[in-house]
């Protein structure tokens, strides 16, 4: 009877074992199965919600004289969806105070942007991918909190405007951005720069550049490199003179140079011809010069003070007269004394 109990004992065991094993086979499958389920439920929920996503984003295409505009304004957009791929055939992106923190790194899929205005948004940095948009003539960031340029920029050959104002800490501008050969606007103001950048210098097609609010001390000597600029704007700077070979800058047309230190007026910049628009205004300048009184309006005397350009003329006019005294002065000193001299050897 001993062997028979010791025979039915085993056999127990090995049913319930069996049954373990297969009761976990089974509920391991069915967690599978649930597994499966919910990454399916999670698939076609992001799915839906790239839906959802896409046809918020196309709400925000317009045409305009034939262009394809991604227009948003005033809606918190903190990141852009890969959703957006789905419009690979948009020319311009217009988004303005969404809150974007970054550009995405897909940047690079649309080829055919002409235009990237993200102006008023909080985007620290700008990807390198960026130089794959080979068409792009408009890139337009001011107002963000961008602290570099990626030299990869020197790519967007198309590039004929940029504007970077008012990013704060941005100081320096990589020296491979010269290369971008259309550049002909560009607008550094109201950031941290103490000097031109040599890339500036070097842009062969720059005609209109915009360097106010920055921390410029004193330009280069070669600023007439710049041949081709006819607009200058270098108010609110801490600049102390101004350099004689700027009166090679020919086609110089707009110069403002408001509230910074200068003293002095270069005489060579009498000859600057096409100089018309011409702002000394707030300078701690030497001489003191009065325009004559003349009859008109009040707006055409703001328009007279403000223009600046025949306080100029006045001032070098009184700079060369003081020299000449001064230089008359001084012959005449050294012939009183040689006069002296021969006296006193007589």
């Amino acid at each position: 009877m001993t062997g028979i109990a010791v025979c039915v004992g085993t056999v127990s065991s090995i049913k319930h074992l069996w049954e373990t094993k297969i009761k976990k086979a089974r509920d391991d499958l069915q967690r599978q199965k649930e597994l499966r389920d919910r990454a399916s439920v999670g698939r076609l929920a992001h799915v839906w919600e790239d839906r959802i996503t896409l046809a918020r984003l196309k709400q925000k295409v317009v045409t305009e004289e034939g262009r394809i505009i991604l227009r948003i304004e005033k809606e918190e957009w903190k990141t852009l969806p890969t959703a957006l791929l789905q419009l690979a055939n948009l020319q311009e992106w217009q988004l303005h105070r969404t809150g974007l923190q970054s550009i995405p790194r897909f940047i690079g899929s649309f080829m055919n942007l002409i235009v990237l205005d993200l102006s008023r948004n909080a985007i620290r940095e700008i990807p390198k991918e960026i130089g794959q948009l080979t068409r792009l003539r408009e890139l337009l960031l001011s107002y963000n909190r961008v602290k570099s340029i990626p030299e990869d920029l020197s790519a967007c050959e198309s590039l004929e405007k940029l504007e970077l104002a008012v990013n704060r800490d941005l100081c320096e501008l990589p020296i491979q951005l010269s290369r971008l050969k259309n550049l002909s606007h560009l607008d550094l103001s109201m950031n941290q720069y103490t000097a031109i950048p040599d890339a500036v210098i070097s842009m062969p097609a720059l005609e209109w550049l915009d360097m106010g609010g920055n921390r410029l001390q004193d330009l280069p000597e070669d600023i007439h490199r710049m041949e081709n600029l006819h607009t200058l704007w270098l108010q609110r700077n801490e600049i102390r003179f101004l350099p004689d070979s700027i009166s090679k800058m020919t086609n110089l047309g707009t110069l403002v140079l408001s509230s910074n230190q200068l003293q002095d007026i270069p005489v060579c910049m009498e000859n600057m011809v096409n100089l018309r628009f011409v702002n000394f205004r707030d300078n701690p300048l030497k001489l003191k010069v009065t325009l004559p009184r003349m009859v008109m309006s009040e707006e055409d005397e703001d328009d007279r003070e403000m223009f600046g350009r025949e306080f100029m003329q006045a001032y070098i006019q009184e700079s060369k007269s003081r020299d000449t005294k001064i230089n008359f002065k001084s012959v005449l000193n050294v012939a009183i004394e040689a006069v002296q001299e021969d006296s006193l050897g007589l």
